[in-house]
C-alpha cells in the first residue's frame, strides 16, 4: 500500500498545485469616476436651447437665466453641443466640441454674449464640503460691453457699507472669474461698480442671506427687466438657477378696458386716480412702477360710486410685468391678470394670442395662424379648442406679415378675421381677439408692442 500512498500524495499534489495555477485572484476593475455638469443660458438675446452630450438630449428648453441640474458623467471626453430652438426646429449655435472632464470635478458651462457672437465659457471647481459655518461663491462676470471689455469691481460687503471706504473683493473683465471663495454665513451686500468707481453702481443686491452650506455659482448676466441696473445676478445651485434682482428693479403695468357693455371707466390705485376716462376697448402701454402690494378699483367714469371691479389687493413682484384687464360682459365683468414676457429673442418674433371676447365665451376657438390669402379651409389649425380668457403663450415666429383668423373651435367660419399683423424678429408682441366696439358688428385683434414705454 506504501507506493500506492506515496503515488496518490504526488498525484493530489500535482492536482492542487494545477488549481493553484489557473485560479489565481481575478483583477478587480477599479470604481469608474465621475464629474459633475451644469448649464446655465447666459445669453440675454438667444432663444430657449437644448443641450446635447455625446448626442443625447441631456437639457430641453433651458430659457434666458435658466441653469440644469447637476448632470452626472463618468469622467472623460464628451462632445457638448448647444442648439437652439427656431420656429423652424433647432440649429447648433455652440459645438459640437469635444471637453475633457477631470474626476471629482463640477464644470459649469455658461453660454453668454448676444446670440450673434454667442459662445461658451467653462469655469470648473474641485467637488469638496464647504467648510462648517460658511458659504462658498464662484462668480462668473457673464456681460459683455462695448467691444466685449467690461472690467468691474465686486463688492461682497456687510449690508450698508461704505465702498469708498471699502475694498473691492475683487476686480474682473468679461469671462473671467472670482473664487471659489468662502465667506462666513450671514448676511450680506452684493455691488458691482464700474473698475475703480465706487460710485458708479451696476448692481446692487440690498441683503442678502448666505446659508450654512450654500455652495453657489453667481454669474452676472444682462439685465433684462427694466430698471438702472445694467446686470442682474443668476444664483446657479445644484438644483438650478434663481434671480437676486437689483432693489432697484421695477414691476411693470398695463391695464386694459375690455368689456364691450360697460362705459368708460376710471381705474384708482391706492385711492387715487391712475386713469381717467378709458373707453372700449383701449389698452395702455407698460408703465414701470415700484415693486409693492397695490390695491386697486375700477370705477365708471367720474362716478366712484359704481365699481364694476374691486377694491382688491394686487401685489405686482419686482421684474415681473402685468397686464390687467377688464374683460367680459358687465354683469359678469372681472379682471384678468396676465404675466407678460417682454425679453425679445433675436433669432424670431414673440406672439402671444388672448381669447377676450365674450359673445364667443360659450365655445371654445381654434386659431389660425397662415400666410396672408392663405384660405382656412386647406389650413391645419395653429392652436385649438382655446376657452374664454385663456391664452396660447408666447409663440416663436419668423418675421414677417402673417393672417390671424379665429374661428369656433372645430369649424372653418371666420368669427374674427382674417386680421393681418406684421412682426420682426426681436418683437414681442400680444394680440387681444375683442368683441366689436359700440354702433359696429366687426370683432377685431388688438395687437400690443410688450416693450415698456419710454
Amino acid at each position: 500500500m506504501k507506493p500506492f500512498s506515496i503515488l496518490a500524495i504526488a498525484a493530489a499534489t500535482l492536482f492542487m498545485s494545477g488549481c493553484d495555477s489557473s485560479s489565481s485572484t481575478p483583477r478587480v476593475a477599479p470604481p469608474p469616476e465621475f464629474s459633475s455638469l451644469q448649464v446655465l443660458h447666459a445669453s440675454p438675446d438667444a432663444p430657449a436651447v437644448n443641450v446635447l452630450v455625446d448626442g443625447t438630449e441631456q437639457v430641453s428648453g433651458a430659457d434666458y437665466k435658466a441653469a440644469s441640474g447637476l448632470i452626472a458623467l463618468e469622467s472623460g471626453t464628451y462632445s457638448i453641443q448647444v442648439d437652439g430652438i427656431l420656429p423652424s426646429g433647432s440649429a447648433a449655435v455652440i459645438g459640437p466640441v469635444d471637453l475633457t472632464f477631470d474626476p471629482d470635478t463640477l464644470y459649469t458651462i455658461a453660454a453668454v454674449n448676444n446670440v450673434a457672437s454667442i459662445e461658451p465659457v467653462v469655469i470648473s471647481q474641485p467637488i469638496e464640503p464647504v467648510s462648517a459655518g460658511s458659504a462658498r461663491l464662484f462668480v462668473l462676470h457673464a456681460t459683455a460691453g462695448p467691444g466685449g471689455s467690461l472690467p468691474v469691481d465686486v463688492y461682497v460687503t456687510a449690508p450698508g457699507a461704505d465702498l469708498t471706504a471699502t475694498a473691492p473683493t475683487g476686480t474682473f473683465d468679461f469671462k473671467e472669474t472670482l473664487g471659489p471663495l468662502e465667506v462666513a454665513a450671514a448676511d450680506y451686500q452684493v455691488r458691482v461698480t464700474l473698475a475703480g468707481d465706487p460710485m458708479a453702481v451696476a448692481y446692487d443686491s440690498g441683503t442678502i442671506t448666505l446659508n450654512d452650506g450654500d455652495d453657489l455659482r453667481l454669474a452676472a448676466v444682462p439685465n433684462t427687466s427694466g430698471g438702472p441696473a445694467a446686470v442682474t445676478l443668476v444664483a446657479v445651485g445644484s438644483g438650478g438657477a434663481s434671480d437676486i434682482l437689483d432693489v432697484q428693479t421695477p414691476t411693470a403695468l398695463r391695464v386694459g378696458h375690455l368689456s364691450p357693455d360697460t362705459g368708460q371707466v376710471d381705474v384708482l390705485v391706492d385711492g387715487a386716480e391712475y386713469l381717467a376716462d378709458v373707453p372700449y376697448p383701449a389698452v395702455t402701454g407698460f408703465d414701470p412702477l415700484p415693486a409693492a402690494t397695490y390695491n386697486v378699483a375700477v370705477t365708471a367714469a367720474n362716478n366712484p360710486g359704481v365699481v364694476p371691479i374691486g377694491p382688491v389687493d394686487l401685489t405686482l413682484s419686482a421684474g415681473t410685468w402685468y397686464s390687467v384687464l377688464a374683460v367680459n360682459f358687465f354683469n359678469d365683468i372681472e379682471a384678468l391678470i396676465l404675466d407678460d414676457d417682454p425679453r425679445p429673442v433675436a433669432t424670431n418674433a414673440k406672439v402671444r394670442i388672448v381669447h377676450a371676447a365674450p359673445s364667443e365665451a360659450a365655445a371654445s376657438v381654434d386659431i389660425y395662424v397662415t400666410a396672408v390669402g392663405a384660405d382656412i379651409n386647406n389650413e391645419t389649425p395653429t392652436l385649438t379648442d382655446i376657452p374664454f380668457l385663456a391664452n396660447t403663450g408666447y409663440l416663436a415666429l419668423d418675421e414677417g406679415d402673417y393672417d390671424v383668423t379665429v374661428t369656433v373651435a372645430g369649424t372653418k367660419t371666420a368669427a374674427i378675421g382674417p386680421a393681418t399683423i406684421s412682426i420682426a424678429n426681436g418683437g414681442v408682441y400680444t394680440a387681444i381677439a375683442r368683441d366689436p366696439e359700440p354702433g359696429s358688428m366687426e370683432f377685431g385683434l388688438i395687437v400690443l408692442a410688450d416693450t415698456l414705454n419710454d
